[in-house]
């Protein structure tokens, strides 16, 4: 076609919708193609400038070429090309500067130019239909996006409610697995300590908390039995680390502690004896260990020390003493309690067996250890079944340092008769 120079706006909306119509566009691409177009050259048009508009019409090539309506504005007497900016439909702009759109046509449509009224009053009749008509699609589409945007929004409800039941129902599935995960580890961490020891002239008692309720079980274990000659053998070990490997190391050193005491193994060269058999099979083990020796009847105490926090008696009168003995414990370079220490627990003395949590859960062992001292002093007279608990919450009260807690108590009482 021959290319068309236009001079106002109007007049190049009116060409633009006509060559629309002729073309059979639909009514949203139409007016697409009339804004777009309209934007591109209203900056010339307003400067005084003429546009130029060609028009072509390509044929489908092909199975899979389709027809399309192509049109060119170019702007020649404009200092600048015009520009498409946010265009309602984009154009592809040339080297020279001109914009090119190019709309697919139906296979039916591009068919020749419809009729339309010469007459001044019937062309303008026919440009406000042809606005109305692109208003009423605008709107049309307008109300099909806030309809499909008020459906998406149900549906994305819906399954946001679906969601969040479905989260709820897997919180409360990880936290069923969670305590019957944690109640199997305590029952498993349970059998794995001693029974109770019931025993005339002894009361016993003992308080365990893990570092964390994620890892129920921990590298702190004690063992107490009656040897063939009457005495209660104790054993106190904290194995390094946490979680299930540190018990399994614990677990390792008591079993062979016992089967050395029952052996009738020295008090004092258990805890050489015990890493000689040990590291061999396990040469990253660490554990400090403290072995006590009770005579139920004559109160007479023995202690033997592997890198252990002392043990700590508290006389019937209310003087307190640590019981302190030097060694290196199991895994421990030079391994083994260096000598055996000798003591008597009169009736209703307390000894206080523990490991390190306890007492250093502020980072300060000495400043853990006078605490101790004055929370024994303040519980020493309750029934023994609750000390250990309330050393526990007492040394506790604030934590800096999490770690794994174990509290034994041992006191003497009269012996019957």
């Amino acid at each position: 076609m021959t290319p068309r120079v236009l001079h106002t706006l109007p007049a190049l909306q009116q060409a633009v919708r006509g060559l629309a119509e002729s073309s059979a566009l639909p009514v949203e691409t139409r007016a697409r193609l009339v804004l777009a177009v309209s934007e591109s050259a209203g900056a010339a048009l307003d400067a005084g400038q003429a546009v130029t508009l060609e028009v072509t019409r390509e044929v489908g090539r092909g199975r899979r070429g389709a027809p399309a309506l192509v049109l060119t504005l170019r702007t020649p007497d404009a200092t600048r090309p015009p520009r498409a900016g946010h265009s309602p439909l984009p154009a592809r702009t040339g080297p020279d500067g001109a914009l090119t759109w190019r709309v697919p046509l139906s296979e039916t449509g591009g068919g020749p130019a419809a009729h339309r009224p010469h007459g001044a009053a019937d062309t303008a009749t026919t440009e406000t239909a042809a606005l109305e008509e692109e208003l009423r699609a605008a709107l049309g589409r307008v109300d099909a996006l806030v309809a499909e945007k008020r459906r998406l929004t149900e549906e994305l409800e819906e399954t946001n409610t679906g969601v969040l039941a479905l989260y709820v129902q897997l919180e409360e599935r990880d936290e069923r697995l969670r305590n019957a995960h944690g109640q199997t580890l305590r029952e498993l961490e349970d059998a794995l300590r001693p029974p109770p020891l019931t025993l005339d002239g002894l009361e016993l008692a003992v308080h365990y908390a893990p570092a964390g309720t994620d890892a129920p079980t921990g590298g702190d274990l004690y063992d107490w039995f009656l040897l063939p000659d009457g005495t209660v053998h104790i054993t106190i070990v904290d194995a390094l680390g946490h979680g299930v490997r540190s018990t399994r190391s614990a677990l390792n050193v008591t079993h062979a502690v016992r089967t050395l005491a029952l052996e009738g193994h020295p008090l004092e060269s258990i805890v050489a004896r015990a890493h000689e058999i040990l590291t061999p099979f396990d040469p990253d083990l660490m554990a400090t260990v403290l072995l006590a020796r009770l005579h139920p009847a004559t109160g007479e105490l023995h202690l033997a020390n592997g890198s252990h926090p002392p043990a700590l008696v508290v006389r019937h009168d209310g003087t307190a003493e640590f019981l302190e003995v030097r060694g290196r414990g199991v895994g421990f370079p030079l391994p083994g309690s260096e000598r055996l220490l000798r003591a008597r627990l009169d009736e209703q003395d307390l000894l206080v067996l523990y490991t390190d949590g306890l007492t250093e859960s502020r980072r300060d062992p000495l400043e853990g250890e006078q605490r101790l001292i004055e929370s024994v002093l303040q519980h020493r007279h309750r029934p023994i079944r609750e000390i250990p608990g309330a050393l526990a919450e007492d040394m506790h009260a604030v934590i800096l340092h999490s770690d794994d807690t174990l509290a034994l108590t041992l006191r003497r009482t009269p012996q019957p008769g």
